[in-house]
């Protein structure tokens, strides 16, 4: 593993034999949606300015209907082993905005004293009940997940 420095006094971590070919190139920090991603900018034939991702880079091709993502939410770390690529509803589904749950699906309602687990289909939430314990809830979750043939992405 090795650092690429960039802008802001932050780093990108990525692979040995991936850093030779980044570092030719400087990267700055931007910030999307609280989180902080490597990229460069680039000019195109046009003399138009467009923005590549390091993480892009790194993936390469982009298979339809995915999205790309880092395991550990830290997008600065852009090691292939925290690299992948998920549906955009398996992505969503590690996002955890109210950071009350270690697992996804799940939060702590504060109304009830409960732990409430839903689930979002084609945009529509479905609750999917209230339990006393966070696993249950989570096991709720999942059954709901496996309902629709899908698979739960496990974070770490």
């Amino acid at each position: 593993m090795k650092e690429i420095r960039l802008t802001r006094g932050k780093v990108a971590l990525v692979d040995d034999e991936d850093f030779k070919s980044l570092s030719q190139h400087k990267w700055h920090v931007m910030t999307l949606k609280n989180t902080s991603y490597a990229v460069r900018k680039e000019c195109r034939e046009d003399g138009s300015k467009t923005t590549i991702l390091m993480h892009a880079v790194i993936m390469n091709e982009l298979p339809l209907g995915y999205e790309r993502d880092h395991k550990d939410g830290n997008g600065l770390n852009n090691q292939k082993d925290n690299l992948r690529f998920l549906t955009h509803r398996q992505n969503m589904q590690n996002r955890h905005d109210t950071k009350t749950s270690k697992f996804p699906g799940v939060y702590w309602n504060k109304k009830t004293g409960k732990w409430m687990s839903r689930i979002q289909v084609d945009g529509i939430r479905i609750f999917l009940g209230l339990h006393a314990d966070e696993t249950n809830a989570f096991a709720a979750y999942r059954r709901a997940v496996e309902n629709i043939g899908q698979t739960v992405v496990e974070t770490t």
